[in-house]
């Protein structure tokens, strides 16, 4: 056992499932801090806030083991997580604008969804205070030396179709530092979702981010469910199973599209653009919608998939086999489009692994008797996919690695299809008290949310997007590249805003 285990266990516990949560006090946190600094196989998956306590989710890699843990907030402050782990800052900046607590000796302390127009300030905090004033505009770091000058962006910006603003410092024509601030897509998610069932609030879940809407609504109805204590019938799960391969293959080729785009090479666009055409197609005639949005509910889904759905998406599974082929040869036998990916944003295979981009939610590609098991019952080992590394790292890794899962899911997706069982779609929800986190495998990483209950309302909640963890590697990927590709690191790396934007 690790000396972050055991620091987190020593502490009294309280209930949460599938795991026990711990709450420690101030100075065994430090102590814990302190262990998970010299801890590079315990990842950091989130960390938020509920009333007077901060919590925080970590996986022990070498124990297979998830880890909630939590502390105390005294006087408004709490033992910072930030110099074990550089991209808990970017937790705690959203923690000290929602909630008003603030990181003790932080490494960052400026505001992140707080742009300075809201009118309340710490708006989830027992006692959120009026403000008044003008807007402020975000605060960058500044340009460290005479010979470097900064290049602002945004927040609109082509390409991402998302508001977020950004600080490009250069030398000449090479990045030195990108520096990302968002919150302009701020839809106050977490208040929304309070005092409501979690049947009613399932559909802000779902509309956190359009491209994953089945991940997060997975993983919030995961959560209502361990909170409430009961499971979703066999159908159901398994038509979640169906939905996420069908989001995951859809998402994998807009980000392609967007890659392409962002190069200059327009060969690959347009088939592309027409298989991801004819997936929406086929999820809105065999699941109810374009993007499956509110296909899925706490307790299971909400109606069968469509009488000739099934035919209609092993159809489209079997299109997009037979296109994928002649199109990632267009993105590999065209010289000059194969130079522009290689060696463009490299992230380096142990800053990946201490931010645990990829999750912990393994998927078992290429093992066909494992594949999406870990829908039911996921194994806990840390993969480094979501923004994948493989070899160099670089954007071309990432193309590849798309490729290779649109691949996968196309084979899957008749083998679920042939396997779903008969029986109900969805069992009510208890009106009982609880605590839950729940868990769902996206196209771009892991899917977390958390739920505490209270005769059947959500008093509070926190959803986890893999941008969290996306963001802090692309600022680590863009440096040393022209500052003419930043738009193809960023496609590379599928940087969406509004998952993270709450």
């Amino acid at each position: 056992m690790s000396a972050v285990s055991e620091a987190v266990r020593a502490g009294w516990t309280t209930p949460c499932h599938p795991w026990p949560r711990h709450v420690l006090d101030a100075a065994a946190w430090r102590a814990m801090a302190a262990a998970l600094a010299d801890a590079p196989g315990v990842d950091l998956i989130a960390q938020w806030a509920d009333g007077q306590l901060v919590h925080a989710l970590l996986h022990d890699r070498a124990l297979g083991a998830m880890l909630p843990v939590s502390v105390p907030v005294d006087s408004g402050f709490y033992p910072t997580l930030s110099r074990a782990r550089p991209a808990a800052a970017w937790f705690e900046r959203m923690i000290r604008d929602l909630w008003g607590h603030h990181a003790e000796d932080g490494r960052d302390g400026r505001p992140w969804l707080d742009h300075g127009a809201w009118a309340l300030h710490a708006p989830l905090s027992a006692r959120p205070v009026a403000v008044s004033g003008q807007p402020e505009p975000p605060e960058f770091q500044a340009a460290e030396a005479a010979h470097l000058h900064q290049i602002p962006l945004g927040p609109v910006l082509s390409g991402i179709g998302e508001p977020a603003q950004m600080r490009l410092t250069a030398a000449g024509e090479r990045v030195v530092r990108l520096e990302a601030r968002l919150g302009y897509a701020h839809k106050g998610t977490l208040a929304l979702m309070r005092g409501k069932s979690p049947r009613a609030a399932a559909r802000f879940a779902a509309r956190l981010a359009g491209d994953a809407t089945v991940a997060h609504s997975i993983a919030f109805a995961r959560a209502a469910e361990t909170a409430s204590g009961i499971a979703a019938p066999p159908r159901a799960v398994a038509l979640r199973a169906v939905m996420l391969e069908l989001e995951r293959i859809a998402s994998h080729l807009s980000d392609l599209a967007l890659i392409a785009d962002a190069a200059g090479f327009a060969p690959p666009g347009a088939p592309l653009a027409r298989l991801r055409e004819t997936l929406a197609r086929t999820a809105a005639a065999a699941l109810g919608h374009r993007l499956m949005m509110d296909a899925v509910l706490p307790g299971g889904v909400a109606a069968d998939i469509a009488p000739d759905g099934a035919e209609a998406i092993r159809t489209a599974a079997r299109q997009v086999a037979e296109l994928l082929p002649v199109i990632r040869s267009l993105f590999a036998q065209t010289q000059s489009f194969a130079e522009r990916l290689a060696g463009c944003g490299v992230l380096r295979p142990e800053f990946a692994a201490a931010l645990a981009v990829g999750g912990v939610v393994g998927r078992a590609s290429g093992r066909s008797a494992d594949l999406r098991r870990d829908i039911a019952e996921p194994p806990y080992d840390t993969l480094l996919l979501g923004v994948p590394v493989r070899q160099e790292g670089d954007a071309a890794a990432r193309a590849r690695l798309r490729f290779e899962e649109i691949a996968a899911s196309a084979t899957l997706l008749p083998d679920l299809l042939a396997a779903l069982p008969a029986g109900p779609l969805n069992v009510p929800l208890p009106p009982v008290g609880g605590e839950g986190i729940g868990w769902a495998e996206g196209a771009r990483g892991d899917v977390w949310h958390w739920l505490r209950l209270e005769g059947g309302q959500i008093m509070a909640a926190f959803a986890r997007d893999p941008g969290w963890l996306v963001w802090p590697a692309l600022e680590a990927a863009a440096a040393g590249i022209a500052v003419a590709d930043v738009p193809l690191c960023l496609a590379s790396f599928g940087a969406t805003v509004s998952g993270m934007d709450l």
